[in-house]
């Protein structure tokens, strides 16, 4: 009977595993938001049994399960979602932002993972999509408008720098750029721009190093704004932080591997608005309308040719009569067969500046591979960019390898590190500023409008010669003024390279279940090489190191040479935290840290060059020089900042939170009495919507902050060194620098506070805001002041000056599920900050900032970057006083005539989803500041532009002699109040523009409003992508600078800038125009 029993109940036992396997099934799907967006490393669990786990980095998951089985979705900052498994093995899951709980974690200071509800101060995230949708070579760039507070000024340049400014300026004369650190690593943004580039001068513009960067392989970035979000970071904290979080390895762990793979083409055109209209009536000449053609045998052939005069770089010469032929530049040149002494017809070229720009375009490829394992993952990239520039011979290569690892090596230690090699090689970069700069010679005096830039193609290709439109003279081809502009391109251009790598290696070690200890050691360092040409054959600029009897250096003119520059700089961190973490009582919890670090940073840099040109055409070396070589310019710097820094939370029922932390910073660039400075910051915050009960009110934050942060000051700024000269009558000589160091340097310190306001309404939180006030005071300014030259110093370093920024900040959104397949999701972004210059040093009213023309300047009681010069004379009633000549009276002396600062910036973005179609579009606005046209000035005077060339109120071509009717009549009154009768001659050079008019006559609002952004993303559905054995396929149409919807200045864009990184704005001098941009990303994972 026992025998029959057991083996009946074996039987049963067997049929029962038999029924289990056969509903037993393997359950697959997506894991996603409300807005569509995939959830990676979403928890999956089959509830009541141990088994487990986790969505990949687009959402997908896949688990074995039982039908009956209740599977549990989980995720922070979410509600969890529970689904029983039916007949089918798909199981797609839509998760809803859990309002109430509001437990998102970002990441902060030092790496500090925290909850964002418990945070004190403001921070704002952008993702990787916002970021890498935008294939630009400077990844800063994709941060317009796209955060409050945070102010962009960008050139249009081939790998062109970027300034990124959050809550205004806090630094009279040293950087205003924020830091930046990658996954806790704070990596070098630091300027190699030549000369004084970024003080408005000739110069390259070399780029951000923080531009190196692959956007494919960020996944967010978080703006740490407030003072008492930055703190930490002691003592290079003064003007925000940007934490870049990199990719991790994601995915499922029964799957073998995930790899992406991304492909991005672009391309783009010009934008007119931002490129002048040149004038088609009059051809080359200073002389006005009734200017004679010269004439000249200038070929010995014993005729007398009238020609057009080529050593005018001005169009105010004779009218186009396409009845007249006339010898002109390409006639001149025996080496051009083909036009040597043919006569053309006198007629505006058909071939002008616009025709020498090509058609920018870049490729973008990019491939990863990760995996997830029981105990770590791993993720490893690849990525080239490879653009061609709007300029002929401008081109830019990046390769970027990059590997993120984690590794769970006991129960207790865990190891993580990162590393990417970045090489970015670039040929063409256009020069900036006024001299040399081929841009602003089309906008400013523009080649003559007969001068036809196809010829002038044609002229360089066939000869590889200078053959220039502006020779001194038919009989003197010397170029006299300017250079063929395909000779300037492809002759006298510029080259780097930039090998980078960065990387950190961290151990994580849990001593008891509260306790832990990290360990992190970091690198991040870069080798540059920048080489500048300039051909035999040129027209003399400045070029080179001129070595100064006070050993500083200054670019001479030289018709040909070399400069190289050679830039090594290297960053290393030590870091050790203590972290511990305890939840005292059911209501109250604690955490706190302790840490230490030490820093390091080398800079080299090696500038050398030739002197009095090259012996040799075409051979670029040092050793080519003609004359002796001065001594080369060098830089060693070596930095050590040791930092010890402490932190602890209180929270009180998980809605009351309280924190406070503290650094000290101990620097090498200060001297010994003065080079130990504390740094602290407290904070609050007050979640009131778990107090009152409003059910419209799901979410509710209070929070405040205060802080102190510091700026110290740079490498040798406190001992007086000396520069070693070549000589001084045969013997070794030295000098020191005319301006006196400051043994006595204190830091800039900044003292701040901020309050805000959280909200989130509605159900599913599908409405909501962030409000934010803040004030900030930076007071013992670094800045230098005049003393008497008897003391042997024309200037010495002082802490003096104080500059004041305060503002309001506004991020909003709102989410509308209109169908159960269409939604519509709107983000706000808008500031407002008013910064002034409280004080300076006694007796010291303004600094100069950088100038051309118009001065860029810190004066008290304006805002830091006011724009002077000289300005209208007004009368009692406000009218513009006019001389006995009819011209304006300009003031005496200068006056502050702008404000480079924007009044407010906004940007909204509008996201509408439709299935698995998504349409994406950001306006991006900036209203109020002003910005001064170099431009405008100049080319006004020369009569290229078309804005010089009109019908006056005549109703006659004003270019037309005062007897034929032309000339116009400037309004205004005389001194005795009469109105003003004297018409102005308008026919000839200086008419109008520099010549003529104040400064302040071509300084205009700087407003924009622009079509940023937009997308069109299409992701195919899962029943295509099975069948091609792909988890995820999508195409994306992007554009980018779409439209300038509103603009006040003329022929530019007024968001770029004289100099891209760096102090200076408000002046526009020789842009690219901007380009509207166009791309196809294609974009696979499997």
């Amino acid at each position: 009977m026992k025998t029959k029993l057991s083996g009946m109940l074996t039987l049963l036992l067997a049929f029962v595993v038999h029924l289990t396997f056969a509903q037993e099934k393997t359950i697959s799907g997506v894991i996603s938001d409300n807005a569509g967006l995939p959830l990676p490393g979403a928890t999956v669990l089959v509830k009541g049994t141990s088994s487990g786990t986790s969505s990949d980095f687009d959402g997908n998951y896949s688990i074995t399960a039982n039908q009956g089985a209740i599977l549990v979705f989980s995720f922070v900052g979410y509600t969890k979602t529970e689904i029983t498994v039916g007949a089918s093995k798909i199981i797609n899951v839509t998760m809803d932002e859990d309002a109430a709980t509001l437990d998102e974690v970002v990441v902060t200071a030092l790496g500090i993972k925290r909850s964002k509800k418990s945070l004190g101060y403001a921070t704002q995230e952008i993702g990787n999509e916002e970021i890498s949708t935008v294939k630009e070579a400077n990844v800063l760039n994709q941060l317009s408008g796209k955060v409050a507070g945070l102010s962009i000024q960008r050139t249009n340049n081939l790998g062109g720098s970027t300034n990124v400014v959050i809550r205004g300026q806090t630094s009279l004369t040293g950087s205003n750029q924020a830091l930046f650190v990658i996954d806790g690593v704070p990596i070098s943004n630091r300027n190699t721009n030549t000369g004084t580039q970024s003080q408005g001068a000739t110069g390259y513009d070399y780029g951000n190093p923080v531009s190196d960067l692959n956007p494919d392989d960020i996944e967010s970035m978080n703006v740490l704004k407030g003072s008492a979000a930055t703190a930490l970071y002691g003592s290079r904290a003064s003007n925000g932080v940007i934490v870049i979080n990199t990719k991790k390895g994601k995915g499922s762990n029964t799957k073998d591997y995930s790899v992406t793979i991304s492909s991005n083409v672009s391309t783009g055109s010009i934008d007119r608005s931002t490129f002048p209209e040149f004038q088609t009536g009059y051809g080359a000449g200073y002389g006005g309308n009734d200017y004679n053609f010269e004439s000249s045998d200038f070929n010995g052939d014993g005729i007398i040719d009238n020609y057009a005069n080529v050593n005018d770089d001005a169009s105010f010469g004779p009218k186009f009569d396409s009845s007249l032929y006339l010898t002109q530049w390409d006639a001149l040149y025996p080496q051009l067969t083909d036009t040597y002494g043919v006569a053309r017809p006198w007629e505006a070229s058909k071939n002008g500046p616009l025709t020498f720009f090509q058609t920018p375009t870049s490729f973008t490829n990019s491939v990863s591979v990760s995996k997830r394992f029981d105990a770590g993952s791993f993720r490893l990239s690849y990525s080239n960019y490879d653009a061609s520039g709007l300029l002929p011979n401008s081109s830019q290569n990046k390769n970027t390898f990059s590997l993120a690892t984690t590794a769970q090596l006991t129960d207790k230690l865990e190891a993580t590190g990162y590393a990417t090699y970045i090489n970015t090689e670039t040929v063409g970069r256009n020069s900036t500023g006024y001299n040399d700069n081929i841009v602003g010679f089309m906008r400013q005096w523009g080649g003559q409008n007969n001068v036809d830039y196809q010829r002038q193609r044609e002229a360089y290709f066939q000869t590889g010669e200078n053959i220039t439109w502006n020779p001194k003279s038919p009989t003197d081809l010397t170029p006299i003024y300017w250079d063929n502009p395909y000779w300037t391109r492809y002759e006298n251009y510029q080259s780097d390279g930039r090998n980078r790598f960065t990387g950190y290696a961290q151990l994580k070690y849990d001593i008891i279940e509260d306790l832990s200890i990290t360990g992190k050691a970091s690198v991040d360092q870069y080798s540059e090489i920048q080489e500048e040409r300039r051909a035999v054959g040129s027209v003399p600029t400045a070029f080179g190191i001129n070595e100064g009897s006070d050993g500083s250096y200054n670019r001479n003119d030289q018709t040909s040479g070399y400069l190289r520059r050679n830039i090594n700089s290297r960053e290393t961190n030590l870091d050790v935290i203590l972290n511990y973490s305890k939840d005292i009582t059911d209501d109250l919890d604690f955490s706190a840290f302790l840490g230490g670090n030490i820093r390091n940073n080398t800079l080299n840099m090696v500038t050398a060059a030739t002197n009095g040109g090259l012996k040799v055409p075409g051979v670029y070396s040092l050793q080519n020089s003609t004359d002796a070589l001065p001594n080369p310019k060098e830089r060693d710097e070596t930095i050590e900042v040791q930092s010890f820094y402490a932190g602890a939370t209180l929270g009180y029922k998980n809605f009351l939170f309280i924190e406070g932390t503290l650094r000290r910073d101990k620097t090498s660039t200060l001297p010994a009495a003065n080079n130990s400075y504390y740094y602290p910051a407290v904070s609050g915050s007050y979640i009131f919507s778990q107090n009152i009960d409003v059910p419209a009110i799901k979410f509710g934050k209070l929070r405040a902050n205060w802080a102190q942060i510091g700026n110290a000051t740079g490498f040798d700024q406190i001992n007086d060194t000396y520069t070693s000269l070549t000589s001084f009558q045969g013997n070794a000589a030295a000098a020191v620098s005319n301006s006196k160091k400051n043994p006595d340097l204190k830091p800039e310190i900044s003292r701040s506070y901020e309050i805000g306001l959280e909200m989130k309404f509605l159900e599913k939180a599908n409405l909501g805001f962030d409000i934010a006030y803040y004030k900030t005071n930076t007071t013992d300014q670094i800045v230098p002041v005049s003393v008497s030259e008897t003391t042997g110093y024309l200037s010495k370093i002082i802490n003096a000056g104080e500059l004041e920024n305060k503002g309001i900040e506004l991020s909003a959104f709102t989410e509308f599920d209109i169908t159960d397949n269409f939604k519509w999701k709107v983000n706000v972004n808008w500031s407002k900050n008013e910064n002034t210059v409280v004080s300076l040093a006694e007796g010291l009213d303004e600094l100069l900032l950088g100038s051309f023309n118009a001065q860029v300047v810190a004066r008290i009681g304006e805002s830091y970057g006011a724009l002077k010069g000289s300005d209208y004379t007004y009368n009692e009633n406000g009218q513009k006083v006019i001389d006995a000549d009819g011209v304006p009276l300009a003031t005496a002396s200068d006056q502050i005539i702008g404000n480079g600062n924007p009044d407010w910036l906004g940007g909204i973005r509008n996201t509408l989803s439709y299935k698995n179609l998504t349409f994406s579009f950001f306006i991006d606005i900036r209203s109020g500041g002003d910005m001064f046209s170099l431009d405008q000035r100049y080319g006004q005077a020369t009569g290229v532009l078309a804005s010089s060339d009109f019908i006056n109120d005549l109703g006659n071509p004003v270019r037309n002699t005062l007897p034929n009717g032309g000339g116009f009549i400037y309004e205004g009154v005389l001194e005795d109040g009469t109105p003003n009768t004297t018409r102005l001659d308008a026919s000839g050079f200086g008419s109008t523009g520099y010549q003529t008019l104040p400064l302040s006559e071509f300084v205009y609002d700087a407003s924009f409003v622009k079509l940023r952004e937009a997308s069109l993303s299409y992701n195919f559905p899962k029943d295509i992508t099975s069948k091609l054995s792909l988890d995820n396929l999508s195409i994306t149409l992007v554009g980018s600078n779409l439209w300038i919807i509103h603009k006040n200045i003329p022929d530019a864009d007024p968001e770029t800038g004289f100099g891209g990184a760096g102090n200076i704005q408000g002046l526009s001098s020789g842009s690219l125009p901007t380009t509207k941009n166009y791309a196809l990303n294609v974009k696979l994972q499997f």
